[in-house]
């Protein structure tokens, strides 16, 4: 994926950490509590493995997902935005350029 040669003020930077933070806690928190239900329902070894291998996809998709790099950093917001882990205002204070883009990108 192309990223975007943008310019991050210092102001932006911490923006975009508390941010990309607050999405990620959301989606953990999210995948927490969608686990405890899921091992609940265990009845066998079956179950488990079910289990370890939707824990093994989440974690492969999370650790693609969340890229801090600030040249890509506009495209994992909009995707955040897209699967709902990510709200508009959480961007507020950002370049509105950098909103436009984020904006546009959530929708495709």
């Amino acid at each position: 994926m192309q990223g975007l040669d943008t310019d991050w003020t210092t102001e932006e930077k911490a923006i975009a950490q508390k941010a990309f933070q607050s999405a990620y806690e959301r989606e953990i928190s999210a995948l927490v509590s969608d686990v405890k239900t899921k091992m609940h329902s265990i009845s066998g070894l079956d179950d488990l493995w079910q289990v370890h291998d939707y824990l093994s996809a989440r974690r492969h998709d999370i650790d693609g997902k969340y890229d801090y790099r600030y040249s890509v950093l506009i495209f994992v917001f909009s995707q955040l935005v897209r699967e709902g882990w990510l709200h508009l205002d959480d961007l507020d204070g950002l370049d509105p350029s950098k909103l436009k883009k984020v904006t546009a990108l959530s929708r495709m």
